[in-house]
Formats: structure tokens, C-alpha cells, sequence
């Protein structure tokens, strides 16, 4: 797995993710389930659950809301979480 990249330098406001955070948003957006997300990390699929809620509450505090995975992908796309080649 490649390592998770650091946020770019936007005027986007800043969620706050953790690096595990930041971790889980990147595997699930580049992964085809939650299951696979959870076998490749290590942890049940309900903490993967647990992450991709706290990280949307996250993105809604701060007015970029990601309410499906489609947004989730672009504010990880924004943030610099993952990028275009990975896709």
C-alpha cells in the first residue's frame, strides 16, 4: 500500500483527518467494498463504518459535505489523499 499523501496547500478549509482517518478514506475509495477495506487494514468492517462516518461529520463541519462516495472521492482528490494515477 502507498503511503498516504500529505494535503496539498489549498484554500480549501482543512477537515482535520487523522493520518488512520486519512488511511481508511483512501483505501475506500480505491477499494470495490467496505469488506475489502477492512481485510486490507486490519479491522472489522463496522470500524470502517465508524471511520467514513466521523470523516464525513469531518467534511460537513467545515462546509465540504461528502455525502456519497462520489464526494468522497473528490475530497480526497481536493486534499491530495489520493490522486488520478491511483484510479
Amino acid at each position: 500500500m502507498t503511503a498516504v499523501l500529505e494535503p496539498p496547500s489549498t484554500d480549501l478549509p482543512d477537515p482535520g483527518l487523522s493520518l488512520r482517518e486519512r488511511e481508511v478514506l483512501r483505501a475506500w475509495v480505491l477499494a470495490d467494498s467496505k469488506e475489502e477495506v477492512g481485510q486490507q487494514l486490519f479491522i472489522a468492517e463496522s470500524t470502517v463504518n465508524t471511520h467514513i462516518a466521523r470523516i464525513r461529520t469531518k467534511y460537513e463541519a467545515v462546509g465540504r459535505p461528502a455525502t456519497t462516495k462520489a464526494a468522497l472521492l473528490a475530497r480526497a482528490l481536493q486534499d491530495g489523499i489520493v490522486d488520478l494515477d491511483q484510479l
